[in-house]
């Protein structure tokens, strides 16, 4: 009788340990079995998580919740985009199912690293220019993703300076050296749109925070009139530095994304940075859910918006007349 109770010990025992173990078991497989994102960018954790909860909400729209049922790997260059191309390649050994590489640079170097592996970049260049995809409407390969086209809106946003502040003549342009293409197409765009208007064009380089506070120094010397800041993740990752230096140079500056007024610089005019990493999510999601790269198109804003920070303004000395102000989407005050 007591070997039969012991025995019935031992078996309850081991019944209930059976029991917490095939739940563990159960979700360590699960966990195994979930698909793995890889999510490259040039800039930091930090500066860009208003956007990443946008890809997020884009992953969410498409069935996908980062623990449930997909993980992300994330990458970040902190503004070094030599770094890049190491981490691509890091994500390509992981063998994640899909890259969502945000930012030019981002989306060469996962370009270079792999032509099997789906890419949906969020980029501010032209991607057929760039051999990114064969045509807007049919990318072909294992690449598409979010265009902004921002070296595009730079004439409208000179014209918006002169708007504002319509007797400079030298307009400074911030690119950084460190993304070539992205920073060759802002050039040509600015040279472009500067000798249209009849304004002198000065480019200034910067790819790391010592270097934003040479070229603002060097802007002074040149008695620059008005500042554009070129669309890169660097800058986006360093608005809050970009807009102090503006104020305390007393130089009304435009910008690519409404990230920058709203961390205190002057004006923004350019598509969502937020919408954009919302349709990278979603993207990313439908190539989980079994579509082909080659066959989503790339998609391009249809709504620019302009948005003002009032309080800046007034800091410059600057009086924003009234008709840009109700131009505006949103005025910051």
């Amino acid at each position: 009788m007591l070997f039969d109770q012991l025995k019935r010990r031992e078996f309850i025992t081991l019944l209930g340990g059976a029991a917490v173990a095939w739940p563990l078991a159960a979700r360590a497989q699960q966990r195994l079995a979930m698909p793995v994102i890889g999510f490259l960018s040039g800039g930091t954790a930090a500066g860009y998580a208003p956007l990443v909860a946008a890809f997020h909400q884009g992953l969410n729209e498409s069935g996908y919740s980062e623990g449930r049922n997909v993980a992300i790997e994330f990458r970040w260059a902190d503004g070094h985009n030599n770094r890049l191309p190491a981490l691509a390649a890091e994500l390509v050994g992981r063998k994640v199912a899909v890259i969502a590489a945000v930012g030019t640079p981002s989306a060469l170097a996962a370009k270079a690293a792999t032509s099997t592996i789906p890419i949906v970049f969020e980029a501010g260049v032209d991607p057929v220019e760039l051999l990114f995809v064969a045509s807007l409407n049919r990318p072909g390969g294992n690449v598409t993703g979010v265009s902004n086209f921002t070296a595009a809106l730079i004439a409208k946003q000179f014209e918006l300076l002169h708007e504002l502040e319509p007797n400079f003549t030298v307009i400074a342009v911030l690119v950084n050296s460190i993304s070539p293409d992205l920073a060759a197409s802002t050039t040509k765009g600015a040279q472009a749109a500067g000798h249209a208007l009849g304004q002198q064009i000065r480019i200034l380089n910067a790819s790391t925070a010592d270097e934003i506070d040479a070229a603002f120094a060097t802007l002074a010397k040149q008695r620059a009139g008005a500042l554009l800041i070129g669309g890169d993740a660097f800058f986006t990752s360093r608005r809050v530095q970009l807009a102090m230096l503006a104020a305390r140079h007393g130089v009304p500056a435009i910008y690519n994304a409404r990230e920058f007024p709203s961390a205190g610089g002057l004006m923004s005019y350019g598509a969502s940075l937020t919408d954009a990493y919302r349709q990278t999510g979603i993207y990313t999601g439908k190539i989980l859910n079994g579509a082909k790269p080659a066959d989503l198109p790339v998609l391009q804003p249809t709504k620019f918006e302009l948005v003002i920070n009032l309080r800046t303004a007034k800091a410059l000395g600057l009086t924003v007349p009234l008709t840009l102000q109700a131009a505006a989407d949103e005025v910051i005050e």
